[in-house]
């Protein structure tokens, strides 16, 4: 009997102590998981409902997200509070992230010249031209969110993070879903968020990634799996749209994709414990300008569900704890580069290119502007990058994809009062000869036929090379006076103006030098023919020579001269056309060592000139420019077919052919002057401006050794205008008068100068 009793007393305990487990299973505070879908620009609505789930207490233990969602659950489970990411998205222009600009810093002088120059871009293979898979490669997305998320970069398991996290990606090949929750957390919600057409699909572990909404746009069941016992979910994706809401390529994707996913969510929206779907139908998936808005309406709609939230966070015991401030990292030091995926570029090319150097503390924008500055070059599909600690500082890691296409088409149209019209087409290949290399040819037809050849092998840091060739040829209408005394024209006192031809041949081969992509150094050996003539004057006579070509042409000058020259520029513009901000400075140096000598006047002479300026930021919408510039010839010779000659408006003049407001092309000739210009832009609507202008100038010969240089201005004249930056380049019109002629000018220019 005792053995007995001692068995029912043992159950007895056994059944206590069971009861009591149980009775604290029961009381065990439950896990809360958070889905938060995609929706492009309307997944803003998640940090508004962050807010409020803050506000009623709930203590999130799970998060999965997919494309926006990942990305705004990413920084969440990293440890940011909703305010945060409030402050750091009102911050971010979405434009510039979406379209990848990359800053016109991050590219070298080439590389300048020749964004500046085209209006379309298209790969041709196989003398095919096809057309990108993507508008853009990601870049600046991914930059900022390695940025950002600096802090867990070593977290390698998303479970570990501060928040369990996971999201979804699609695997483009297969159609299959991939599950990420771990690896690099950048990568991974860049890869969720890949909308196709829009961003280069992601390589992750071998896999082709796109975004996840196309196979899972609201993960709740991964989020289940997590652990979570009641789960939130914040729905921002698209309803099917109407035939007037399909307005663009994006919307009518997003509307394919979402035929199946709209199905889903009346399964997923069920078997979500606080479902909150905000009121954004009147928003669009790229309306990131009016994210303030869509914040608000997803705080609004939160705020509905309210008392839910309040009832659940009660059953948590959770007493909410103020979240320390993640610092945004601002500098590091990285002791090791590991380079992926580079074939046709050298090391040193990469390495040239990012131009900063290891053991050294760098600031975080030095890494960012030297990967712009590979995105730049144009060689590159993707440039991804881990940041890994190594104990004595960080590993660098750059997982590079080269694009595959290696020659291109290019076109672009121009209209100027100078050239005329003009249409171009390009031909472009990269790995030309070797490594490192790109060779290029412009064939311009229009009002003149003109052609530009460059090859430049691109060296980073150390001295590039540089080849180039160009034809140019114009006529202007000037006044006789600029080529009277010519050896071989005639001084005929019933001649007024002649329309006068300017053919010029450029062959340069150079070495430069580039610091940090704006600062540069160049020296080199120039051949030019150079030849101007007219057909007005008819038949001239010298000592009873004729003088008249076989084409009826006057010509007084026909010769080729070969000299040696040097260039200094710096250039942190950050628009050729309508800078808002930065400093230029411009010198060149030749020195004409020999000529064919066709006027037999050639002796040994030197032309300088330099230009400075700097254009400051008034207001947000309001910046001047001011630039002063001057040249002078150095030496005794006679020639003065390099003579500076001043008026029209444009960007590219051959020689020494300088612009000037108030005065028609080719006015007023010196072989010495000074200028000062002053410009007013003030936006009067994105890409839309209006600008008034003004410039000074002496010009004579010998300016600078009379000292007249230092006098009161000869010549003035001003400018009002209007610009619209266009998708073909700039279109420009200019009202334009001087006080010291009679005459007023109207110059229009369309597309880029070329």
């Amino acid at each position: 009997m005792c053995n007995r009793k001692t068995v029912s007393m043992i159950i007895c305990s056994l059944i206590g102590v069971f009861g009591m487990a149980q009775s604290t299973t029961q009381e065990a505070p439950p896990k809360v998981g958070l889905v938060l879908s995609g929706g492009g620009a309307k997944g803003l609505a998640h940090i508004g409902a962050l807010k409020v789930i803050e506000e009623a207490g709930i203590k999130v233990d799970y998060i999965g997200g997919t494309s926006m969602g990942a990305i705004v659950g990413a920084l969440y489970a990293s440890g940011y509070s909703a305010k945060e990411l409030d402050s750091i998205f009102r911050k971010t222009n979405f434009s510039d992230l979406i379209q990848d600009n990359v800053p016109r810093s991050a590219k070298n002088f080439y590389e300048k010249e020749d964004s500046e120059r085209y209006a379309l871009t298209l790969p041709f293979t196989d003398f095919k031209v096809s057309f990108p898979q993507a508008i853009s490669g990601g870049q600046n997305i991914y930059n900022m969110l390695v940025q950002l998320l600096f802090h867990v970069k070593d977290v390698q398991d998303f479970a570990k993070l501060p928040i369990p996290f996971l999201c979804v990606a699609t695997n483009v090949e297969t159609g299959e879903q991939v599950l990420l929750d771990h690896g690099y957390l950048p990568e991974a919600i860049v890869a969720s968020g890949t909308f196709p057409s829009l961003f280069e699909p992601s390589e992750i572990d071998g896999d082709i990634l796109i975004d996840g909404g196309v196979v899972n746009n609201y993960p709740i069941d991964q989020v289940r799996a997590m652990g979570a016992d009641i789960v939130i979910g914040v729905d921002v994706q698209h309803d099917l749209s109407t035939r007037e809401s399909l307005s663009s390529a994006t919307e009518i994707l997003l509307q394919i994709n979402n035929y199946r996913t709209v199905n889903d969510m009346k399964k997923k929206s069920a078997q979500t414990d606080v479902y909150i779907r905000p009121d954004i139908d009147q928003f669009s998936v790229i309306d990131f300008d009016r994210g303030k808005a869509i914040v608000e309406s997803g705080e609004k709609a939160t705020r509905t569900k309210l008392g839910e939230l309040e009832k659940i966070a009660a059953t948590q015991h959770y007493v909410p704890k103020a979240k320390k401030r993640i610092p945004v990292m601002d500098s590091l030091t990285i002791n090791r580069m590991l380079i992926e995926g580079n074939d046709r570029y050298t090391r040193g090319y990469i390495k040239g290119k990012l131009r900063f150097n290891l053991a050294e503390k760098i600031a975080f924008e030095d890494l960012k502007q030297g990967i712009n500055n590979l995105s730049a070059t144009g060689n590159f599909k993707a440039i991804r990058y881990d940041l890994v600690s190594n104990g004595l500082g960080t590993d660098l890691i750059l997982k590079i994809k080269e694009n595959p296409n290696k020659m291109f088409v290019k076109v672009s149209a121009h209209y100027d009062d100078l050239y005329k019209s003009a249409a171009l087409f390009n031909l472009t290949k990269k790995n030309f000869l070797m490594k490192d290399d790109v060779a290029s040819f412009d064939f311009i037809l229009g009002d003149h036929i003109r052609y530009n050849m460059q090859y430049y092998l691109d060296k980073g840091y150390y001295w590039s090379f540089g080849i180039n060739s160009k034809f140019t040829d114009f006529n202007s209408e000037v006044d006789f006076s600029l080529i009277r005394g010519n050896f071989n024209v005639p001084d005929d006192p019933n001649i007024r103006r002649i329309n006068m031809d300017v053919t010029d041949l450029t062959n340069q081969i150079y070495l430069q030098t580039v610091l940090q992509e704006e600062f540069a150094f160049t020296i080199g050996a120039e051949h030019k023919f150079l030849r101007y003539s007219t057909r007005t004057l008819g038949q001239g006579t010298d000592a009873g020579a004729t003088l008249t070509d076989d084409d009826g042409r006057t010509t007084f000058e026909r010769s080729n001269y070969f000299n040696a020259f040097s260039k200094i520029t710096l250039d942190t513009y950050d628009d050729k056309y309508f800078p808002t901000k930065g400093l230029l400075f411009d010198s060149d140096f030749h020195v004409y060592l020999f000529s064919s000598d066709y006027n037999q006047n050639f002796r040994e002479f030197s032309i300088a000139k330099a230009k400075l300026g700097t254009t400051i930021p008034i207001l947000h919408n309001l910046s001047f420019n001011l630039e002063a510039e001057g040249g002078v010839k150095l030496g005794t010779s006679d020639v003065t077919s390099f003579d500076f000659v001043l008026g029209g408006f444009g960007n590219d003049f051959v020689n020494n052919f300088v612009p000037f407001f108030g005065y028609d092309f080719l006015s007023i000739p010196g072989n010495s002057f000074v200028k000062a210009y002053g410009r007013i832009d003030y936006r009067v609507a994105p890409k839309h401006h209006f600008m008034f202008t003004t410039n000074f100038a002496n010009v004579a010969d010998d300016l600078f050794r009379t000292g007249d240089w230092f006098a009161e201005p000869t010549f003035s004249g001003y400018g009002v205008g209007y610009g619209f930056e266009s998708f073909i380049g700039p279109i420009q019109i200019y009202y334009s008068w001087s006080p010291e002629i009679k005459n007023d000018s109207i110059f229009f220019s369309v597309g880029f100068w070329f």
